[in-house]
C-alpha cells in the first residue's frame, strides 16, 4: 500500500471526525446517558466509548498499518504513523449539557504531529490543519449536502504587548494543584483580560486570533496533540510550561508566538511550588 499524502491523511481525519460526531452528537443532552468514574476520578460516558470505537474501526479498515493511541482504549502496537485520539474532550461539560466539548484527532508521523482535527458538533464548528497546508475552520450550517463547506483560513493574533493580551487558563484548581497558582495570578495582573473558556475550545480561540495564551497542567498527549497541530499551523507556538516542544510533558503553554517567551518569563518569575 502506498504511503498516503498529508492532504489525503487530513481528508481521512475529517472523515474520522464525521464518524465520531455521528456517535457523540445524538447522545448529547439526552436522558439516560450511561457513565462511570475512571480510576483517575474523571468520567467516561457511553458516547466517549462509542466515538472512539467508531474512529478505531475506520482506521483499522482503511489504515490497518497505523498505530492508535486513544484515551479510552489505550495504545496499539508501535508504528511510524500513529493516530492520537481524544473521543470527547470536555466530558464533564458533555455530562452537564454544556456544548463546549469536542473530538480531537491527530496524526503523528515519525514522532512529530503532522495533522490535527478538532470537531465540536454541539457548537456546529470544526477546525483542522496539516503541516504546510494551513489551519482552517468552518461552521456546520455552511456545509452542503455532500459535507463540503466554505472553509476559512485562520491565523493567530498579532498582539505583541503583554498588557494587550487575552488569556485562558482552564481552571484555578488545576494551577493550584500544580503549585503554580501564584504564577497564574502574576500573569493575570500583567495582561488585559483573563477567562477560563476551558478544554479544547480555548486552543481553537487562540488559533483564530481571539486569545494570545492558553495554559494548563495534568494533560496527556491525546488532550493536546490535535490542538498543537492546529495552533502551530496557524502561526502560534505550543510548548510545555518549561518551554519544551514535546507534547508528553504533562503541561501545555500555547500562544500566538510573538508573546510566547514573554509569557514563559512571566510565569517563571514567581512560583508557589
Amino acid at each position: 500500500m502506498a504511503t498516503p499524502s498529508l492532504s489525503d491523511d487530513l481528508a481521512f481525519a475529517l472523515r474520522l471526525a464525521d464518524a465520531a460526531d455521528a456517535e457523540s452528537l445524538p447522545r448529547f443532552d439526552r436522558p439516560g446517558l450511561s457513565s462511570r468514574t475512571k480510576a483517575d476520578r474523571t468520567h467516561v460516558t457511553e458516547a466517549d466509548l462509542a466515538a472512539e470505537r467508531a474512529i478505531r474501526d475506520l482506521i483499522a479498515e482503511e489504515r490497518p498499518g497505523d498505530a492508535i493511541f486513544g484515551e479510552e482504549f489505550g495504545a496499539s502496537a508501535d508504528a511510524p504513523r500513529r493516530w492520537i485520539i481524544d473521543p470527547i474532550d470536555g466530558t464533564a461539560n458533555y455530562l452537564r449539557g454544556v456544548p463546549a466539548w469536542g473530538t480531537m484527532i491527530a496524526l503523528e508521523i515519525d514522532g512529530a504531529v503532522r495533522a490535527g482535527v478538532v470537531s465540536m458538533p454541539a457548537m456546529g464548528r470544526r477546525w483542522w490543519a496539516a503541516e504546510g497546508l494551513g489551519a482552517w475552520t468552518d461552521a456546520a450550517e455552511r456545509r452542503g449536502a455532500d459535507g463540503a463547506g466554505d472553509p476559512r483560513r485562520i491565523a493567530v493574533s498579532r498582539v505583541a504587548e503583554l498588557e494587550h493580551a487575552s488569556i485562558s487558563f482552564q481552571s484555578i484548581g488545576q494551577w493550584r494543584d500544580a503549585g503554580r497558582l501564584d504564577a497564574l495570578l502574576d500573569l493575570q495582573a500583567a495582561v488585559w483580560r483573563d477567562r477560563a473558556y476551558g478544554d479544547v475550545w480555548s486552543y481553537m480561540l487562540l488559533a483564530e486570533g481571539r486569545l494570545e495564551f492558553v495554559g494548563e497542567f495534568d494533560v496527556k498527549e491525546y488532550d493536546v496533540a490535535a490542538a498543537a497541530a492546529i495552533v502551530r499551523e496557524a502561526g502560534g507556538r505550543f510548548t510545555s510550561f518549561e518551554g519544551e516542544e514535546a507534547l508528553a510533558t504533562g503541561s501545555a503553554v500555547a500562544s500566538n508566538g510573538l508573546l510566547h517567551d514573554e509569557f514563559l518569563s512571566a510565569l517563571h518569575g514567581r512560583g508557589d511550588e
